[in-house]
């Protein structure tokens, strides 16, 4: 399938706009990382942009939640290696592969660096750095829901926490008309 007609399928499944955004995004940072680690970038920017293909149908079951996703990934003929992200975004199956441990990781990133955002004066994602993303990731209590062990998972990429927040800051910078910020 063409990445239009996974966006159509996206829109069919997705009433949330801020959902749909945060997909967005994880596209555009898994083929950040994907360019960066010298892997497919196309397949990966379709992991990050389907992983949350479920999430209006298993919002109250988040046991189920990428499960689903990938019955239907497989149903729409995705390769094994973009289901098992799906699966391992969300601790169903052991993290293997780069993908696999790149979907994990970007999933929340994008949440953190949405709110570092929204809260600086300008709210553009143009006025971020680094160094402005990673004094709010120090900050406990603000995107509590951003794991931020789950963002510390890029080591096992073999990145440090500033190259990948760098990394998904400058995709997320890329498309920031697509973010409305």
């Amino acid at each position: 399938m063409t990445r239009d007609e996974n966006i159509k399928v996206l829109k069919e499944n997705c009433k949330n706009k801020n959902l749909f955004k945060h997909m967005l995004a994880t596209e555009a940072v898994m083929a950040g990382l994907a360019e960066r680690l010298g892997e497919d970038t196309e397949s990966w920017a379709m992991a990050g942009l389907m992983h949350d293909l479920d999430y209006d149908e298993t919002f109250d079951e988040p046991d189920r939640h990428g499960l689903l996703s990938a019955e239907m990934l497989a149903g729409m003929g995705f390769s094994d290696e973009i289901i098992h992200a799906v699966k391992a975004h969300n601790d169903h199956v052991p993290r293997e592969s780069q993908m696999d441990r790149a979907l994990y990781a970007s999933d929340p990133v994008t949440g953190l660096i949405v709110a570092s955002a929204l809260m600086h004066p300008d709210k553009k994602l143009a006025g971020l750095d680094v160094d402005f993303v990673m004094r709010r990731f120090g900050e406990k209590r603000f995107a509590a829901g951003a794991s931020r062990e789950q963002i510390q998972a890029c080591s096992e990429m073999g990145l440090t926490l500033e190259d990948f927040i760098g990394v998904a800051l400058a995709s997320m910078q890329g498309i920031s008309d697509d973010l409305g910020l």
